[in-house]
């Protein structure tokens, strides 16, 4: 497997490389990200072969949007795939502090949620201008779901139905603006309940569809049927795969550690790297696209590059299985995949 080879999703004709780069820390995600590293990144990506970039106006509260935007500006726009997300209108604002929600010296840009009609065609518009592409390929709705906004879930929600999210997201598609559009989150079942009452193309699914969990996988399943195409981010569960002790987003509780140690000898005994067999694992799903990692600079994208293309053998998985430490049902890379 390579991280340039090309998945295709039928219902759209988007095609996109097996890895993506996503762009969060280009906004300064946990700490400053200078420009040239952010470039380095890029261009370890570029050499790699891979096309497929992802990015949000959250992401540095702009800032994301407007590096990506420079990066590829002098690239043909038929070379690559570009998507971003909408959900948050980036209003200005000079009270916005040195950190903010996990971003380190973000643009004065204040958030705030707006899934309705006119809130999505704001977000669209500034991000065009922000990227300097027109047409961006794919445009998830970046953030919805209960574990999100908890209390505010369903207000957010009838914006997004009733008060015409979805409507403004469907016109982009229909006016060639966009190819293809869905979600981007951290929770499966929002998706399985957007497909109740919206046509959806692709969305993106951090975290929930893992080597180290599967219980979305009906739902993967059910997307596999419908043709509607993941895009698997999140692979290390927020590090804890790639050797810090996070997991979404916070302290792994005992279980997850347990779990994740179990993993680890798993590959040890085997002698294949643990970020590489999270890094395989999800794309062997038919409803798999492709796997977005991110990478701070040229370094960390060689290493993530490397590990995707680890030779792993087809037995190794069945004997994750034999122990436990994979779904029964799930499926897994074969020889030459």
């Amino acid at each position: 497997m390579k991280a340039a080879d090309i998945r295709t999703h039928a219902r759209t004709g988007v095609s996109l490389t097996s890895m993506g780069l996503g762009c969060a820390q280009m906004g300064n995600l946990y700490r400053v990200t200078h420009y040239a590293e952010s470039e380095g990144a890029f261009r370890a990506a570029w050499e790699a072969g891979i096309r497929y970039f992802d990015t949000a106006p959250f992401y540095g509260f702009t800032r994301s949007e407007r590096r990506l935007g420079t990066m590829l500006t002098d690239l043909a726009r038929t070379d690559y795939v570009v998507s971003t997300k909408v959900g948050r209108v980036m209003t200005p604002d000079e009270s916005v502090g040195a950190e903010e929600d996990g971003y380190i010296e973000p643009l004065p840009f204040r958030p705030v949620y707006d899934y309705t009609h006119d809130g999505v065609m704001r977000s669209f518009e500034a991000s065009q201008q922000r990227l300097g592409i027109l047409k961006p390929d794919i445009l998830y709705v970046h953030d919805i779901g209960s574990v999100t906004h908890g209390e505010r879930h369903a207000h957010y929600w009838q914006q997004l139905t009733e008060g015409g999210g979805f409507r403004a997201l469907t016109r982009l598609r229909e006016e060639g603006l966009t190819r293809a559009i869905g979600l981007g989150v951290n929770e499966w079942e929002i998706i399985r309940d957007a497909l109740q009452v919206a046509d959806i193309n692709i969305c993106m699914l951090a975290g929930r569809y893992t080597l180290l969990e599967q219980q979305s996988l009906s739902f993967m399943d059910d997307c596999a049927r419908r043709g509607v195409g993941i895009v698997i981010a999140g692979a290390f569960n927020s590090g804890i795969l790639a050797g810090n002790r996070k997991f979404n987003y916070a302290d792994a509780p005992a279980d997850v550690l347990a779990r994740v140690d179990a993993l680890r000898a798993a590959c040890e005994a085997e002698g294949i790297t643990l970020q590489a067999a999270a890094l395989q694992f999800p794309l062997a799903h038919p409803a798999a696209l492709t796997i977005v990692s991110g990478a701070r600079n040229a370094e960390q994208l060689t290493a993530n590059v490397g590990w995707f293309e680890e030779s792993i053998p087809p037995a190794f998985w069945a004997r994750l299985k034999d122990k436990g430490l994979i779904a029964e049902g799930a499926p897994v890379p074969a020889a030459g995949a």
